[in-house]
């Protein structure tokens, strides 16, 4: 089972902090490799219902988890196993939950989409598209003058839904600890989000003021970078921030999904390279270049920040 001991990133030795990357970088592969598994078992009729994947989206779950505290919360949505693995949950009990198991994370109640576990701050992995983010906006209303914060992942099919607008409005308003995480991979189930999403996502927590980035997730260390920045804000007292990060699924939208709606040529290869000119030793997911880190409205500034789940 992974470790919970934060740790300030500032502290660390120079092994320390290799130490640390590799750990990174083994949850990444950790959560490919259950995810294949699952998928494996999901084929031979083990695992009922459906599943949703996480398999090309690691770094995003990896690097804003991170620099969490253990008493912060998350809010996870139904492709989940990656939220859930990246906090820290035993494998073998997520899978056993997966399988109907007593020995599952939720007594084997769950299933795929709904495993709750919070003792690793999971405080759900949500069915219903968006709601992960009233989960977590409630979450910091309850955090709030703690210094604890609430994160919420979505997809971008969620920022059409009430509860985005309703969600970021009432924590602009009443200055809540909330950090969004849209996950956009480029896709609604089965529909490109640019044909069914007016204007660009990033707009609308801008309109509201909220401090805002869109950037590349499939670099851990960005995200990781951004994660910091945002968490801190909200620790500070100063409100919610907005990540959109930019990654690319490489299953389908479910199981039941074979993709044949994606264009010929855009699946990239399956694995981590490192961005060009940037060196091998920087572990990248995927092979879809998008924007570096574009900030609106929070600076461009980082500061030290604590690490969630590491050794």
């Amino acid at each position: 089972m992974l470790g919970r001991t934060a740790v300030t990133r500032g502290s660390l030795s120079v092994a320390d902090e290799v130490g640390l990357y590799l750990e990174l970088y083994r949850r990444m592969v950790l959560i490919r490799q259950f995810e294949d598994l699952v998928n494996a078992l999901f084929l031979q009729g083990q695992v009922h219902g459906t599943t949703h994947l996480y398999s090309g989206q690691e770094a995003v779950a990896v690097g804003v988890t991170s620099v969490l505290d253990p008493a912060d919360r998350v809010a996870g949505t139904y492709r989940g196993h990656g939220h859930a693995l990246a906090l820290g949950l035993d494998p073998q009990r997520l899978l056993d939950e997966l399988l109907g198991r007593e020995t599952g994370i939720c007594a084997g109640r769950a299933g795929s989409m709904n495993v709750v576990d919070l003792e690793h701050g999971l405080m759900g992995c949500f069915g219903i598209v968006g709601g992960s983010i009233a989960a977590a906006t409630g979450a910091g209303l309850a955090l709030r003058g703690t210094g604890n914060v609430a994160v919420a992942f979505f997809g971008d099919g969620a920022t059409n839904q009430g509860y985005f607008f309703e969600c970021l409005n009432f924590a602009k308003v009443m200055n809540l600890p909330v950090v969004y995480v849209c996950e956009n991979n480029g896709y609604g189930e089965y529909t490109p989000f640019t044909a069914v999403t007016a204007g660009s996502i990033i707009a609308r927590p801008l309109a509201m003021e909220i401090p805002s980035q869109t950037l590349d997730g499939n670099d851990l260390w960005v995200v990781r970078a951004a994660a910091r920045q945002a968490v801190e804000t909200a620790r500070r007292g100063d409100g919610p921030s907005f990540i959109e990060a930019l990654t690319y699924r490489f299953v389908g939208h479910s199981r039941s999904d074979p993709g044949k709606y994606r264009p010929e040529g855009e699946r990239p290869a399956r694995g981590w390279s490192p961005p060009a000119g940037r060196g091998a030793s920087r572990p990248r997911v995927g092979g879809r270049e998008h924007c570096r880190g574009r900030a609106h409205g929070a600076g461009s500034g980082s500061s030290k920040g604590t690490g969630r789940a590491v050794p």
